[in-house]
């Protein structure tokens, strides 16, 4: 199973977040921008690392934002945001993040299938400094295709 199309108007570039809940609510706009996910997604996110940690930082300067699927998922969804300054979430090992991948997804089935397909796209350690150089929304775009 393909990861979900990431649209253009999911990528934000250079963002600025004050703190780990400022870089999850920026991937959470992103989710709505595109029209995946509400608002009420982002809420759940942010709930989700409140409960259990930074296990969403998955590798040194990546964070995959995310929550279960519900009804505030209107599609399979994909967007990655990119910030200006680096923030701490909290993780031992892999702060500060720059890049973080939201995924919003519809299908409680699809879940797993959907993060396999993104540690693929992550298998080469050069992804992660590349996203978090990105300079444009097309560049970021043609690493998901």
């Amino acid at each position: 199973m393909p990861l979900p199309h990431l649209p253009l108007d999911a990528i934000t570039i250079g963002a600025h977040a004050d703190d780990w809940t400022a870089a999850i609510t920026a991937a959470g706009d992103a989710l709505v921008r595109s029209g995946a996910a509400t608002s009420a997604y982002t809420e759940r996110m942010i709930a989700v690392i409140h409960e259990f940690g930074a296990y969403i930082v998955i590798a040194p300067g990546l964070a995959l934002a995310h929550a279960r699927p519900g009804a505030d998922v209107l599609t399979d969804g994909l967007c990655v945001v990119t910030l200006a300054e680096p923030v701490a979430f909290g993780h031992p090992h892999n702060d500060p993040v720059s890049v973080i991948v939201g995924l919003a997804v519809a299908g409680a089935d699809d879940h797993l299938q959907f993060v396999a397909e993104l540690a693929n796209v992550f298998n080469d350690p050069a992804v992660i400094p590349a996203l978090a150089g990105a300079t444009t929304a097309e560049f970021v775009q043609s690493v998901f295709s």
